[in-house]
């Protein structure tokens, strides 16, 4: 709760364009109040106003001129901004990506994954189709990944093992799984269409959702 307070109170702080803009300008440098006031067309008195908000928050620091000393500059505290990402995930031993067919969605999950991370990865279905979907097939082929055309759709009970990291790709499977799954990624069915342009938006959400995992996994 402590870091959550913390991210919170943060986030309020940086809630109001013009602090958003002092902030703006301390990542290139530290500057005085009267500086800021002239770069921002602020009153003195604002700029009182909002510093005091950011200092409160520890966002910023303030020190006295060395040369004059009724002068005072304000600094950014950098590491601040490592307090607003949210907590990490644990890294698993395998993922299991799951959707209804197994035939396009985690099947285009598993073959990014294991384009991007060295963690084992698996797919699934809660209904599994009979074969793999052409249009699964090409795209990854145009980004440089290989599906196996003539891979076997399986069940999520052949798959899952108990500790598996279970991601859903689409909606029926998550409402179906009833809480067995840890992450779930609401991911439009591109079979519906059936379009290379549907399977070009799907393999773009997925491989994001995967950037965004990948990045916050972190051993224990």
């Amino acid at each position: 709760m402590t870091e959550l307070k913390r991210r919170v109170a943060v986030f309020a702080a940086l809630a109001d364009p013009s602090r958003l803009q002092i902030i703006d300008l301390l990542t290139l440098g530290d500057l005085s109040p009267s500086e800021i006031e002239l770069l921002l067309g602020l009153r003195s008195n604002l700029v009182a106003h909002h510093l005091r908000v950011l200092e409160e928050a520890k966002i910023v620091s303030r020190t006295r001129s060395e040369s004059d000393r009724r002068r005072s500059y304000l600094s950014l505290q950098p590491e601040v901004f490592d307090t607003l990402t949210p907590v990490h995930v644990s890294v698993p031993e395998r993922v299991v990506f799951v959707c209804t067919a197994n035939s396009a969605r985690s099947q285009l999950a598993e073959t990014i994954w294991r384009g991007s991370s060295e963690i084992p990865a698996a797919s699934a279905g809660t209904h599994p189709g009979s074969t793999v979907n052409p249009g699964a097939v090409a795209v990854a082929e145009r980004h440089g990944l290989r599906i196996d055309r003539d891979a076997r759709p399986l069940p999520v009970e052949e798959v899952l093992l108990e500790r598996d990291l279970v991601v859903t790709v689409c909606d029926s499977a998550h409402e179906r799984m009833t809480g067995r799954d840890d992450l779930h990624w609401s991911i439009p069915d591109p079979a519906r269409s059936g379009t290379p342009e549907a399977f070009e938006r799907a393999f773009d959400l997925i491989s994001r959702r995967i950037a965004a995992l990948t990045s916050r996994l972190r051993s224990v």
